[in-house]
């Protein structure tokens, strides 16, 4: 049997996204889990650590062909702790170099470095430039190949049940700062597993690529035309200013898609095109979901 890859946020939507396309690619999977019971419907190899607990992580990557890393900023009573994403990220970058594990993928987000400065909305400022930072990381860590992910606007955020885009549900319409102009870089979290089980496949093509992952590029007009027909009802792009958004449910973090509005997601499939990974529409997915 071949080296497993480890797998982090395995739980999650990307790490279950890479679990699920390695192992139908017959590659064997071990995820790091702080809670070994609450994983065994995973059905992988599992090892008990935390990602802030350095010491844990010895046994996750020993003996590993790869590593699929993956961090979120843990929300706490202060707001988002973008310093722990950091520690998190650096502990595994250092495990895994001093393991000698030949191959480290690591997930980000488009448009992720360089640094911004952005002091409306200062969790984006810290969310991308922690991001930044992590990349940077892993660049000068000495890895024999490495590859970052970015991908770009999960498609997963127009599920009907989303808090995110649909905080009064799909009879309150969608929910965003986003204008009817504005394109967005969508992407279906289950391409982003594609793209894993791709680079742990064939290392060499992937090494040092660093992909603007998106499966789609659309209007929040062209996206509100698809939901509309996918869910069987009439949905409108909206068009909010911040005291509507917020008024009616848009969290915290939606305030950083103003910025969307003028800068726009470059929205470029075919660079995943060219290196050969297939791609879900979000017409596919939203009748798929």
């Amino acid at each position: 049997m071949s080296a497993p890859v480890l797998i982090t946020g395995a739980t999650g939507k990307q790490g279950g996204a890479a679990v699920h396309a390695l192992k139908a690619a017959g590659v064997p999977v071990r995820a790091l889990v702080r809670d070994p019971a609450r994983a065994k419907n995973l059905d992988v190899e599992l090892v008990e650590g935390d990602l802030l607990d350095r010491d844990s992580l010895a046994a996750a990557v020993k003996g590993v062909r790869s590593v699929f890393s993956v961090q979120m900023a843990p929300f706490t009573q202060d707001g988002f702790d973008f310093a722990s994403e950091l520690a998190q990220a650096t502990n595994l970058i250092q495990a895994a170099v001093e393991a000698g594990v030949p191959q480290f993928i690591q997930t980000t987000v488009d448009s992720a470095g360089p640094r911004v400065v952005d002091e409306r909305f200062p969790i984006r400022q810290a969310s991308m430039n922690t991001k930044a930072e992590i990349q940077d990381r892993v660049r000068a860590a000495g890895f024999e190949r490495w590859t970052l992910l970015k991908p770009g606007f999960f498609m997963e955020n127009f599920l009907p049940s989303s808090a995110f885009l649909f905080p009064r549900g799909i009879e309150g319409g969608l929910v965003s700062l986003l204008k009817p102009a504005t394109k967005l870089a969508l992407v279906a979290v289950r391409d982003i597993g594609v793209a894993v089980a791709a680079a742990v496949a064939d290392p060499e093509r992937f090494d040092r690529v660093e992909l603007e992952l998106a499966s789609d590029h659309l209007s929040m007009t062209e996206i509100a035309a698809v939901l509309s027909d996918a869910f069987g009802a009439e949905l409108t792009a909206p068009d909010m200013t911040l005291e509507e958004a917020f008024a009616a449910g848009m969290p915290e973090m939606g305030a950083g898609h103003d910025r969307l509005n003028e800068t726009w997601m470059a929205g470029r499939p075919e660079y995943a095109r060219a290196l050969g990974l297939p791609l879900t529409s979000f017409a596919e997915w939203a009748l798929t979901r």
